[in-house]
């Protein structure tokens, strides 16, 4: 393989990452009319950690976890999927495909934020307006709505805020991680978290509200069936796949253009296969919030530890 195309591959590896995510809301809003976000969560993580541990145990994949440090991805595994995903989830529920696409944009300006706060790295004002413009196009987006009173909507913004939060973190974490673990090994790890908290919640809730049984019912629908295996085995196992081979060989501001794309696919996805609603405020929102991840990157170092940027 040229040096060429073997250089491509951690960007062709995120543009899928991206697509695939794009997608994943779409799937998410629309199994979310038949499930609840707990429940949704465990099948999914469930489906992904089972195929990659069939695919360990039949030779098709190497996973050699042997003399490692696994609790050092315990940390990783909390925000993400943990957190991270429970944002997202509930976020997409009480607001739209496409306005979640847009929020969740601002990723890469969180990353710029906690490395300010906890890297004690520099922000020049170039980088600070850039940030601004962002938190103001996520303000354009939620006023679209007509109202700021407190209610779903909002409190579906706030909650995809929180999984932006928890996406930064966990973005520095896996370039850490990418040190000592392989980019599907991180992946395996992952999935297991997620299916052990995710599952454990939802039975939870299932038992609290009286019916463990009703738990598994979803999966009669083949509309749910087929929205677990997007999630589950593409949106899940492949796309963690390439997320974490391209935070483990590109630098983060080469990652953050990668990561609007994201945002353009949930857009597309929501506007034309769910018809939603996207005016001149979203349209604004959202060209602020990506000019706002252009310039916090454009305008200042990559947002990782030297330690990190070597790794």
């Amino acid at each position: 393989m040229s040096s060429k195309s073997s250089s491509s591959l951690p960007i062709l590896a995120g543009i899928g990452m991206a697509v695939i995510w794009g997608f994943s809301f779409l799937f998410t809003k629309e199994t979310l009319n038949h499930t609840f976000p707990l429940q949704l969560l465990g099948f999914r993580f469930g489906v992904a950690a089972l195929l990659l541990t069939v695919l360990k145990l039949i030779g098709v994949i190497r996973i050699d976890l042997k003399g490692k440090p696994i609790f050092s991805l315990v940390l990783l595994a909390l925000f993400q999927p943990g957190i991270y995903f429970l944002g997202e989830t509930w976020g997409v529920k009480w607001t739209s495909a496409s306005e979640a696409g847009m929020v969740i944009a601002l990723v890469p300006v969180a990353i710029a934020v906690m490395a300010a706060v906890f890297l004690k790295e520099r922000l020049n004002s170039k980088q600070v307006l850039s940030i601004l413009a962002s938190v103001f196009g996520v303000i354009l987006i939620v006023s679209a709505q007509g109202s700021f009173q407190v209610g779903e909507h909002l409190w579906g913004i706030l909650a995809l805020l929180v999984a932006v939060l928890s996406a930064s973190a966990y973005s520095i974490l896996a370039r850490h991680s990418s040190r000592t673990f392989a980019p599907l090994e991180i992946t395996f790890i992952m999935m297991w978290a997620g299916t052990v908290i995710f599952n454990v919640l939802g039975v939870g809730q299932s038992a609290i509200e009286g019916s463990i049984s009703a738990y598994f019912k979803p999966l009669q629908l083949a509309s749910v069936v087929e929205a677990i295996f997007y999630l589950g085995i593409i949106s899940s196992v492949l796309a963690f796949f390439l997320s974490n081979y391209m935070y483990a060989k590109l630098p983060a501001s080469q990652t953050a253009p990668i990561l609007n794309l994201v945002t353009v696919v949930s857009v597309f996805s929501g506007v034309v296969f769910r018809g939603e609603q996207f005016g001149w405020l979203q349209a604004v929102g959202i060209t602020l919030i990506i000019l706002g991840v252009w310039g916090t990157n454009s305008f200042g170092r990559t947002n990782l530890p030297p330690l990190m940027e070597s790794a």
